[in-house]
């Protein structure tokens, strides 16, 4: 005969989080949240949950200690029926622990820091992560479809954080981006030791240095297609783009396209030209503060 057991019991019982248990018992439609309750619903009865008044705990909801959650995997691409999985599930997949996981989300842009706990951005909504909150402290937290750990942009980012090559899935295609990469080769090192390719970008490099600015040089952005930016500032989550060659077709075919992506995902975008490179102590410091990253 099962055994019943609160909701946080048969979470330890199952060796997952609390938070995880209650969003897949949510995606079955076994509860509800409704204010600062979670209400058991028919279907949860039918599966066996119950109410419990407890003289020290208060109400709350038990459930057999076999209690089947098949329904969470019955229709994996529907958004109401998909197992949803935490930072801490993702994180076991990959060997890294939930807080490094949340700083990878956060990288790439899907999850922004919250006063406590994590909010989701545009784009990791339409990665799949759905916003839930803490029933207990009201703390949010971002759940994700268990395909997510399947999720190139997510692979290829862990891969390069833990230092690894990437896989023959994630590397770039021969497209106009890789053979403009190619055509002009980075040969100019900069302050920091990245190599660039031309002296707006290592003076670019250097301003960034200088001001004591953390950033990446040709970072790829985190999306399906192969697009490098020209520097990523992970404080704001920040890409700049440098355009030069204005009077290549191909170049300004290219520059379009990369603003199209910048703008269909999103992503905060500083764009310079070479009058701006000039004057880079008046330019970035404004527009840098725009978009929450104070310098000097």
């Amino acid at each position: 005969m099962s055994k019943p057991l609160s909701t946080s019991a048969l979470a330890k019982l199952r060796g997952i989080p609390g938070k995880e248990l209650f969003s897949q018992l949510e995606a079955c439609g076994f509860i509800q949240r409704k204010g600062n309750e979670w209400v058991l619903l028919p279907a949860g009865e039918k599966a066996g949950g119950q109410y419990v008044d407890h003289t020290k705990y208060g109400k709350y909801i038990t459930w057999p200690d076999d209690l089947s959650l098949q329904c969470a995997d019955k229709t994996p691409n529907s958004p109401s029926a998909q197992k949803l999985v935490t930072a801490t599930i993702i994180g076991k997949a990959f060997n890294l622990s939930a807080n490094r996981m949340n700083s990878i989300l956060s990288e790439l842009g899907w999850i922004n820091k919250a006063l406590k706990g994590w909010t989701i951005t545009p784009s990791g909504a339409s990665a799949g992560g759905e916003q839930k909150e803490d029933f207990r402290s009201g703390i949010p937290y971002v759940v994700w479809p268990n395909a997510i750990t399947e999720n190139k942009a997510l692979k290829t980012t862990i891969s390069e954080v833990q230092g690894e090559s990437a896989s023959e899935e994630a590397k770039p295609e021969t497209n106009d981006c890789s053979n403009f990469r190619d055509k002009f080769e980075a040969k100019l090192r900069t302050t920091d030791g990245h190599y660039v390719r031309s002296k707006a970008e290592m003076l670019i490099d250097n301003w960034l240095y200088m001001a004591e600015i953390v950033h990446a040089y040709e970072r790829k952005l985190p999306i399906e297609e192969e697009v490098y930016c020209d520097f990523y500032i992970p404080t704001g989550k920040v890409y700049i783009e440098y355009w030069g060659y204005e009077n290549d077709s191909k170049y300004l075919h290219r520059k379009a396209q990369k603003q199209a992506i910048y703008a269909r995902y999103g992503f905060k975008l500083i764009e310079l030209e070479d009058a701006d490179v000039q004057n880079l102590d008046d330019v970035l410091p404004r527009l840098l503060l725009k978009h929450g990253v104070q310098s000097y």
